[in-house]
């Protein structure tokens, strides 16, 4: 009976079919929460920066207004300047390098491209 060995064939295929799709899907939840995990540091590192970028923005003002002043307050506001313009630039770089990550999801598409292409180069005569 030709049937039974159909059968057989079919429920292989449709076996892999889901294995294939499970794998994928536990793919798509990992890149998933990667994604997550980032834009949540971007977000972070993007309000720090603000903040001390306005507060060294605040400082410096305040350097150039006190510049005509007495004598050590200069030294003071100056190092607070310094510390929040190093916190700032440290911000900035850590941006920086959150913008260069992988386009989202990109794992998974890869490995949707090539089981598309291993389909393709099998269904080929």
């Amino acid at each position: 009976m030709p049937s039974a060995p159909v059968s057989e064939t079919l429920g292989r295929l449709g076996a892999s079919l889901l294995a294939l799709g499970r794998i994928r899907l536990e793919l798509f939840a990992l890149d998933f929460q990667e994604e997550k995990e980032r834009l949540a540091a971007l977000l972070f590192w993007s309000v720090l920066s603000a903040l001390l970028g306005g507060l060294a923005l605040v400082f410096v003002a305040l350097t150039v207004t006190v510049v005509l002043w007495d004598s050590h307050r200069l030294a003071a506001l100056l190092g607070c300047s310094a510390v929040f313009v190093v916190g700032l630039l440290f911000g900035l770089w850590r941006l920086r390098r959150l913008g260069d990550a992988p386009a989202p999801f990109a794992t998974s598409l890869a490995e949707l491209r090539a089981d598309e292409q291993g389909l393709r180069d099998r269904a080929a005569p």
